[in-house]
């Protein structure tokens, strides 16, 4: 199993990203026609798109260790045994992509804050 290079997970972020996008935009539809006409609580764009990119990236990994931008790419996550990684690793994956600037380490630690922290690796299948 190689490792992936930064094109593919570039790939993977702006398909994951463009997805995400797409699907916080339904819910924010959605949550805003509830705001008006049940008057519940208004939950602006930018809280919602985090808790659909946590919820996005928690369920999929977890269940499929991969993304569909790492479907594409035919890429998957793995621990550093080379197996599928466990569900605090998951998790700590999921809350640290939160982290708005994970990207900014990967001159320093050869990769993400997210791999780096939850000991996994993207690699091809």
């Amino acid at each position: 199993m190689n490792k992936v290079g930064i094109g593919s997970r570039v790939l993977n972020f702006l398909v994951d990203t463009i997805l995400i996008f797409i699907i916080t935009y339904l819910v924010n539809s959605v949550w805003v026609f509830y705001a008006l006409y049940y008057h519940v609580y208004y939950l602006q764009f930018p809280y919602i798109f985090i808790i659909v990119q946590f919820v996005y990236y928690f369920f999929f990994e977890s269940l499929f260790s991969r993304s569909p931008g790492k479907w594409l790419t035919y890429c998957k996550v793995v621990n550093s045994k080379k197996g599928k990684p466990s569900f605090l690793q998951f998790l700590v994956r999921s809350l640290t992509r939160l982290i708005p600037i994970d990207c900014f380490f990967i001159p320093f630690l050869d990769k993400p804050l997210h791999d780096y922290l939850s000991k996994t690796d993207v690699v091809e299948v």
